[in-house]
């Protein structure tokens, strides 16, 4: 397929852009003229119309706005210009730009998101992966899902990121790793192999398998990990013949407890018998000072003096003798009050000595249960001491199993990349791709031969990386000069499209190149000449004073900025 067209719309229908391509050579010129010297040819857009059509073929739309060397980095005023304009790219696809009945798909896409995004194909609409499945289907039915991806097969029509610039073979990023290009190219050149996606998604699984196990054996290897593991047992056990040798005391608890409440019962006790001896111990008292108070005087030198007051004192019915014994009654009266209580506090005294003495007999045994028992308190060190060890012994375990699965994933996986490469790498298979390159190479040593007056041509070779062949295609020219690099990568484009025309392989027609001018000008008069005569769409840009004079006409120009006229006029306003 060929490009139409490249249009570009506001949101109103107005028409910023309508750039229309033909059949051989076109050109994207920057017209900046130089005349103080400080005149530049960046930023114009002429990079950016490449741009626009990988976008239209399932770019990253930031790469229209993006800084190239730092994706974080944006051109905001382009971008807010995009978006808020509601700007749409639409792209002309052609079958034959000679047949004015061939097949045309028209691809459109705008910058906004959700509700407000357009992405469509022949006017309908689609999803992300819908419209790379349509894409796929354009050039090969069937294809979407498998490898090559539709991307990495134009990856060489359209060339203006630095790796595509300033490679031939490794166009794509710098991520891609040596299967892909291997199954990339085995692709390109009709080296049909059935099993070739099967190889990358197992390549892919075992670099899976391989950064978990990296992952995993960050800290230790596995052997290690089985080393701690035996050592990290050996603990274990130690620890559980010591907590089976343990002295304890199956009713520690309950002992424990029994010997607390039988010391707070002794507390009792003997608090009672305290209070109990000195209630004694006063009444004693009391008897004592009662006794004290009973009558041991001179009765008869006592009667002789009541006698001589009787006889002075009329009345007096009441001898001394009578006074006396009742005096001596009262006080004895008052003894046997206060000791009345002593045959109760005796009898309670005996009771409490002896439930002391029952008490203290329970709490020696007690104590001798538990003082002769290890403490819990060791119990529960040991406890936990083991569950840190048996914590620890699982993760060790769980990272060995998980690297004893990864080793059996990465075992099969392996198996099953072996028996691909057996078929690959036969005798018989090997003959085909040499077969193909040497087809290729005609037409390649025939290009650069033209241009160049020197023959370029590919090799395949195998290569063994980490232990796994790998079929990788280079051309064995060494070229230093990056015009002369420019112009190997031509030749390989245009020496590829006459291949793959020539094997009925599909592929687009044309081939978009960024920064032409540092190729010399008489192989850029060559490269017109060429794809000219043999039906080959080549557009390139470049800086007018680079320009050969012989390629300075309008049927070669599809599109002239400058400074004061860039892509999307965003300076010059709506009108523009």
């Amino acid at each position: 397929m060929f490009l139409k067209s490249l249009t570009i719309t506001r949101g109103d229908g107005t028409i910023i852009r309508d750039i229309r391509f033909h059949a051989g050579f076109n050109l994207i010129v920057d017209e900046t003229p130089v005349v103080s010297g400080k005149e530049t040819g960046n930023n114009v857009g002429k990079t950016t119309v490449l741009k626009l059509v990988d976008f239209c073929l399932g770019a990253d739309a930031k790469d229209i706005y993006a800084d190239p060397e730092n994706k974080r980095n944006e051109y905001k005023h382009v971008k807010d210009f995009l978006v808020d304009n509601g700007v749409r790219i639409s792209l002309v696809l052609k079958d034959d730009l000679l047949q004015e009945k061939s097949r045309e798909v028209l691809i459109e896409r705008n910058f906004l998101s959700r509700k407000d995004k357009i992405q469509r194909i022949d006017g309908n609409t689609k999803t992300d992966d819908e419209f790379e499945e349509t894409l796929t289907d354009l050039l090969f039915p069937g294809h979407y899902g498998n490898k090559p991806t539709f991307r990495q097969i134009i990856a060489h029509n359209i060339r203006y990121k630095d790796l595509s610039v300033n490679n031939t073979l490794k166009n794509l990023d710098r991520y891609t790793r040596d299967d892909e290009y291997e199954t990339l190219y085995l692709f390109l050149f009709g080296c049909d192999f059935e099993q070739g996606d099967t190889k990358q998604e197992l390549r892919s699984q075992i670099n899976i398998e391989e950064k978990f196990q990296k992952r995993l054996e960050s800290e230790q290897t596995k052997s290690a990990y089985e080393t701690a593991l035996a050592l990290l047992q050996s603990e274990i056990e130690e620890l559980e013949r010591r907590k089976a040798s343990l002295n304890l005391n199956p009713n520690f608890e309950s002992d424990l407890d029994k010997l607390n409440r039988v010391k707070y019962q002794i507390n009792l006790t003997s608090s009672e018998i305290g209070r109990l001896e000195l209630r004694k111990e006063l009444i004693s008292e009391a008897q004592r000072e009662i006794q004290s108070g009973v009558s041991t005087i001179d009765l008869q030198q006592l009667q002789q003096i009541y006698q001589q007051a009787t006889s002075l004192v009329s009345g007096i019915q009441k001898t001394f003798q009578e006074l006396h014994d009742f005096h001596n009654r009262m006080v004895e009266s008052k003894i046997r009050f206060i000791a009345q209580d002593l045959p109760k506090i005796d009898a309670r005294l005996i009771a409490q000595r002896e439930h002391l003495n029952r008490l203290l007999i329970e709490e020696v045994e007690l104590s001798a249960a538990i003082i002769q028992s290890d403490s819990f308190d060791v119990l529960e060190r040991l406890i936990a001491e083991l569950n840190a060890k048996y914590q620890t012994k699982g993760e060790y375990e769980n990272t060995l199993g998980q690297l004893s699965a990864v080793e059996s994933k990465l075992t099969e996986f392996n198996k099953e990349l072996a028996a691909i490469d057996n078929d690959l790498f036969s005798d018989e298979f090997a003959l085909k791709i040499k077969e193909q390159v040497n087809k290729f190479n005609k037409h390649f040593s025939s290009v650069s031969y033209e241009l160049y007056g020197e023959k370029y041509a590919l090799r395949p070779e195998t290569k063994t990386v980490r232990g796994r062949r790998l079929y990788e295609f280079t051309a064995f020219n060494t070229n230093f000069s990056s015009g002369k690099k420019q112009g190997e990568i031509s030749c390989f484009d245009i020496a590829y499209t006459l291949f793959a025309d020539e094997e009925n392989i599909s592929c687009m027609h044309f081939l978009l190149n960024d920064k032409k001018e540092l190729m010399h000008g008489n192989q850029l008069l060559k490269i017109a000449k060429l794809v000219n005569a043999r039906g080959i769409q080549f557009v390139a840009s470049i800086l007018k004073d680079k320009l050969p004079e012989e390629l300075n006409k309008d049927e070669y120009v599809v599109l002239k900025l400058s400074q004061h006229d860039k892509l999307f006029r965003i300076e010059r306003g709506i009108d523009a």
